[in-house]
């Protein structure tokens, strides 16, 4: 995929090859977790990731990815497992079939590393957002994008750091089969992101005390880099397409290009001067398709674009959770009279109905308001059926019969209980642990 980058078509049409009938259309999912030491709770350090990746290869067959021959990412059949900026630890799972198929991937993960990781004294936890530790007491993981990465963060936005080595996610991956099923996909995806935002919330903490948000995580997000995070109203536009998320891009200032195996700074810069041979530290240098398919991860917005889409906004969370995202998501995108039907729900809204909605879901979860002033309670329980609808109709089932629907069984309890999960912790923060976060790390690890 070396070709180099003539024009703006190039683009266009590298994005537009993500198309796939229906027949093709995979699963993917990605998570993080935080890593810690169970005699002390704290993050565990790049020495400690090195050591648990080489038994991971030595015991479960992962392929060892260097950079500068250091030890940075792991990968077998289809999957990476990665080290984020302050250590979290990140499985990219493969595409596959369906969600039995995903969620035993995950399973095989989390057995994999807890085997190895045991024996050192540590667990894992799914939260949105590191609950105990301030930004100086986060070990920084050795790679040249983060570097890059953190010297430009300081630059834009006030809390760039936060997001790069404080928070954690889950992420599903779908496909689409055309310009139009896309930009379909694209808004539904966007208007409803808050919702799932909401019954995700996991991170009502930060150095140990209660924030004023039940996502700290999403609210980081939107203190980040503005140019880059967010809900994206251009979507919505009639003239929207593949080449008006190009245009997009374009405009998002670069990070870094790669040659012969580093990073080259080039933060700042615009891609269309890199086109022209412009860069000023790689002056006479043209972009290759390597290079925009690095550009297209530089851009954090709610949804994202590549040869799929990205939902991006979920909390991180445990195990259930990780599987249950990518089924909920599933069933809206992949059913064409579900996505419809969910469309019909949000097709009134407006820019700044989704941007009021995206913004006090970070604030008040399970207890705000649609931008048609619906409880967001009857909202979700409406998108949780339709949802089991899609995946009912898929027809797919295991060994005991059971079809993809079980996976929505978490989120259901969520909303019956009518608290989000920082609602949980926040009570118990404040009725039973007196105030002792440290307690979080026992009740909450995987």
């Amino acid at each position: 995929m070396d070709k180099k980058v003539i024009n703006k078509k190039d683009l266009v049409e590298f994005i537009e090859s993500g198309c796939k009938p229906k027949n093709d259309w995979k699963i993917g999912t990605e998570h993080e977790k935080f890593g810690f030491f169970r005699k002390d709770f704290k993050p565990i350090s790049y020495d400690d990731i090195n050591v648990l990746f080489s038994e991971l290869h030595k015991k479960f067959g992962w392929k060892k990815i260097f950079e500068n021959n250091l030890l940075i990412a792991l990968e077998k059949a289809g999957s990476t497992i990665t080290l984020e900026p302050g250590g979290q630890i990140e499985l990219s799972g493969a595409p596959l079939n369906n969600l039995f198929h995903t969620c035993q991937e995950v399973t095989s993960h989390q057995f994999e590393l807890n085997s190895v990781s045991r024996p050192m004294g540590i667990e894992y936890m799914g939260m949105g957002c590191l609950p105990k530790w301030k930004l100086d007491q986060i070990p920084i993981m050795p790679k040249q994008r983060y570097e890059i990465m953190r010297k430009y963060m300081q630059k834009t936005g006030t809390n760039g750091l936060d997001m790069m080595l404080r928070t954690s996610t889950i992420q599903a991956n779908l496909d689409y089969d055309s310009e139009l099923d896309m930009i379909k996909k694209f808004r539904v995806s966007l208007s409803i992101q808050p919702a799932v935002i909401a019954l995700y919330a996991n991170s009502p903490f930060i150095e140990g005390e209660l924030t004023n948000y039940l996502s700290y995580r999403s609210w980081i997000w939107t203190q980040t880099d503005q140019s880059r995070c967010g809900i994206l109203p251009f979507v919505f536009d009639e003239s929207f397409s593949f080449e008006s998320y190009v245009d997009y891009l374009l405009d998002i200032p670069m990070y870094f290009v790669k040659r012969n195996g580093q990073y080259v700074d080039c933060s700042g810069d615009s891609f269309k001067k890199f086109m022209e041979g412009g860069l000023e530290k790689l002056p006479g240098i043209f972009p290759t398709l390597d290079d925009w398919n690095d550009h297209l991860t530089i851009a954090f917005p709610e949804v994202r674009l590549k040869k799929y889409l990205e939902v991006r906004g979920a909390d991180g969370g445990p195990w259930s959770s990780v599987c249950a995202l990518p089924a909920f998501w599933t069933g809206i995108l992949y059913d064409s009279d579900v996505l419809d039907e969910t469309w019909n729900l949000v097709s009134s809204w407006t820019d700044m109905g989704r941007q009021n909605f995206y913004d006090d879901v970070a604030k008040s979860g399970l207890q705000s308001k649609t931008p048609d002033n619906l409880d967001i309670k009857v909202f979700l329980k409406k998108l949780l059926q339709l949802s089991s609808k899609g995946l009912s109709r898929r027809a797919i089932f295991n060994e005991e019969k059971k079809n993809e629907t079980i996976f929505l069984n978490t989120l259901s309890s969520i909303l019956d209980s009518g608290e989000s999960p920082a609602e949980v912790w926040k009570k118990l923060f404040l009725e039973k642990w007196e105030q002792n976060i440290d307690i979080i790390y026992k009740s909450n690890s995987f």
